[in-house]
């Protein structure tokens, strides 16, 4: 039996900066892949390979000004690409009145959720910023958050938890595992209901027994698969997740049934 897989975590670019931007992301990390091809194209071709029938475009906008190219860029090629499900971007250097416009313009094009990338965009996840823009949101689009560096302290997962809790008609995805380089805080979002995972940038770190611990601790039903591309493909995640020893039920939802339900995908 084939297996139905949504990727609820991919970036793509447009041809003209790809390359360029997957360095500027390898180098930001430290990670230096074999996936150098940040491009639509690229995406498809290994989305396909690897058996995924969704897959979530992001795209995350460095500067104000950029927003609404980046969200045009998404929502366009969402639209001449049935694989894809687009998530848009804002910016915290944006005025109320512009992000509350932005928004209803995105919900407009179609867009699916929003990505807000704290340490890129240099706000702290629970902090003003972060309260102004979600203030201008009405819950109906799911925002997701990278989690996590110990480099920086503007994505730790205590300050998602915070922010959740101030907005809990917001659902979150709490991405790379609820908390990439600093999981130790995980155990602490059994507090909030309204923040889900998925598996990106995690299972090349994390001890399998730690990730099937974490999965059973915070819930089997929170948990989606992501790959992270153009960090890493689907069907290195996959081989990862075939690691883990999990049940075939646990592997269903979270390869496909949480994020359809998540995401209001009809069968």
């Amino acid at each position: 039996m084939s297996q139905k897989i949504i990727d609820v975590h991919a970036h793509i670019y447009p041809d003209a900066i790809a390359s360029k931007a997957v360095a500027s992301i390898g180098n930001f990390y430290d990670i230096h892949t074999d996936y150098k091809d940040g491009t639509v194209d690229a995406l498809t071709a290994i989305c396909l390979a690897a058996g995924v029938d969704k897959v979530v475009v992001h795209g995350v906008a460095t500067t104000a000004k950029q927003v609404e190219s980046v969200n045009n860029f998404i929502a366009d090629t969402a639209d001449q690409n049935p694989l894809l499900i687009p998530f848009g971007t804002l910016h915290p250097d944006m005025t109320k009145e512009e992000l509350s416009a932005e928004y209803a313009r995105m919900k407009s094009r179609g867009i699916r959720g929003i990505k807000l990338h704290p340490d890129f965009q240099k706000f702290a996840a629970n902090g003003k910023e972060a309260f102004k823009i979600l203030s201008c949101l009405d819950g109906e689009l799911p925002v997701m958050l990278h989690t996590g560096d110990k480099r920086y302290n503007f994505s730790n997962p205590k300050r998602i938890i915070s922010l959740a809790k101030s907005f809990p008609a917001i659902k979150f995805i709490a991405a790379h595992f609820g908390g990439y380089s600093e999981w130790e805080y995980a155990e602490d979002y059994k507090e909030v209901s309204n923040v889900y995972f998925d598996t990106s940038s995690s299972l090349a770190f994390l001890d399998p027994e730690r990730a099937r611990q974490m999965i059973a601790f915070l819930g089997e039903d929170r948990f989606m698969f992501g790959s992270d591309f153009p960090m890493w493909s689907a069907a290195d995640e996959k081989e990862r997740i075939k690691k883990l020893g999990l049940s075939q039920e646990t592997l269903e939802k979270i390869y496909y049934q949480n994020a359809a339900k998540f995401l209001n995908i009809q069968e």
